[in-house]
C-alpha cells in the first residue's frame, strides 16, 4: 500500500531531509586522503546523536543483507556500489567514495546519496560517471509529476545512463519511503513511458540512479553487505528524497538558506572545486559542486571546472 502524505506531512520529511542534507555535505568535505572511513562512520553517529535523530540502518535486518546491519552510514569505495559496510580502510587520492544515509526525526524519514572523489587525483571517466548520475537524478525528478507514471521515471534515469554508454541493473534502484525507510513501490533504473503506478501528488520517493563504468552486474562481499561491481569497475550512486506535489516535484534531502561552509578548494564528485564559502550573500561556488545539497540559489560570483 502507498500512503499519501498531507502538506504538513511532507514538510516534516523536508525537516529530515535538511538535516540528511547537512550529514552528507560535512562527510563529503571530512572524506579526504589519509581520512580512515570508519571516521566517517563514528562521526555521522555523533551527528545523529546530537540532532536527536535515529537510524535507518542501525540494527536493519532486510532479505537482501546478512544479519542486522551495525552501522549508521553506508560507504561504498571506488568498485563497491551499494549498502557499503564501513570498514577500516583509510582513503586515497583519486579513490571514489559514495555516501548513503537515512535517517528518522520525529517519525519521518529521509534518504539520500551522494559520490565524491577524494583529495586531486581525479580521473576523467570518474568524473563522467559520477555526472551521468546526477544527470540522471534530475531528470527521473523531473518525471514525478501527477498524472505521470512510474515507469516515466525509471524511463528517465535509463536514458541517461543508456545515451552516456552504461548498462542499468535493475535489481536494485528507487524506492517509497515516509514513515519507514522502504515503502512501496520499487523504482527501476529503466523502464517504459506510460506504464505503471499513476504518480499522484502526497507520494514521497528515494529515487536513486547508480551504475558502474563496465559491468552490470554485481557481486557481493564476504561482509554479506557490501555490493561491487562484478568487474571491478568503479560505480557511482545520487539519491534524492522529493515528494510529487501539484506544483512539481519537491526535493526534501537538501539544505536550507544555503548556509553551507566549505574550506578553500575544496574537490567535490564531479571534480569542480569549491572556492571559498557558500552561504546566503552569496560567497564564491562551483554550481554544479553544490547542485546535490540544493545551493543553487545561491549567487555564484566565480567558480572553477575541471574538464575531464
Amino acid at each position: 500500500m502507498i500512503e499519501l502524505k498531507s502538506a504538513r506531512e511532507i514538510d516534516k520529511m523536508a525537516v529530515t531531509g535538511e538535516f540528511v542534507a547537512e550529514t552528507l555535505a560535512t562527510l563529503s568535505i571530512e572524506a579526504q586522503p589519509g581520512v580512515n572511513v570508519m571516521q566517517l562512520e563514528h562521526q555521522a553517529r555523533g551527528l545523529i546523536t546530537d540532532r536527536g535523530a535515529k537510524s535507518c540502518y542501525w540494527d536493519y535486518a532486510p532479505s537482501f543483507g546478512r544479519g542486522p546491519f551495525r552501522n549508521v552510514i553506508c560507504l561504498s569505495v571506488n568498485d563497491a556500489v551499494l549498502h557499503g559496510k564501513p570498514r577500516d580502510y583509510v582513503l586515497r587520492d583519486g579513490d571514489v567514495l559514495s555516501l548513503d544515509f537515512a535517517v528518522s526525526i520525529d517519525g519521518w524519514v529521509a534518504d539520500s546519496a551522494v559520490t565524491v572523489i577524494v583529495g586531486d587525483g581525479a580521473d576523467a571517466a570518474d568524473r563522467a560517471l559520477i555526472d551521468s548520475t546526477r544527470r540522471a537524478l534530475d531528470a527521473g525528478i523531473a518525471a514525478a509529476v501527477p498524472g505521470g507514471h512510474l515507469g516515466d521515471i525509471s524511463a528517465a534515469i535509463g536514458d541517461v545512463a543508456t545515451e552516456a554508454g552504461y548498462r542499468v541493473n535493475a535489481e536494485f534502484g528507487g524506492h517509497g519511503l515516509g514513515r519507514t525507510m522502504h515503502e512501496d513501490p520499487h523504482i527501476a533504473n529503466r523502464g517504459r513511458r506510460g506504464r505503471g503506478l499513476l504518480l499522484r501528488a502526497g507520494m514521497t520517493f528515494a529515487l536513486e540512479p547508480w551504475w558502474a563504468r563496465g559491468s552490470d552486474r554485481l557481486a557481493m562481499d564476504a561482509d554479506g553487505w557490501t555490493l561491487r561491481s562484478a568487474d571491478g569497475s568503479n560505480t557511482a550512486h545520487s539519491e534524492h528524497t522529493i515528494a510529487i506535489t501539484e506544483a512539481g516535484p519537491r526535493i526534501l534531502t537538501q539544505l536550507a538558506g544555503g548556509a553551507f561552509v566549505a574550506p578553500a578548494a575544496q574537490r567535490f564528485g564531479a571534480g569542480q572545486v569549491v572556492v571559498g564559502s557558500i552561504d546566503p550573500d552569496g560567497e564564491q561556488a562551483d554550481a554544479k559542486a553544490c547542485h546535490h545539497f540544493g545551493l543553487l540559489d545561491q549567487r555564484v560570483d566565480a567558480f572553477a571546472l575541471h574538464a575531464g
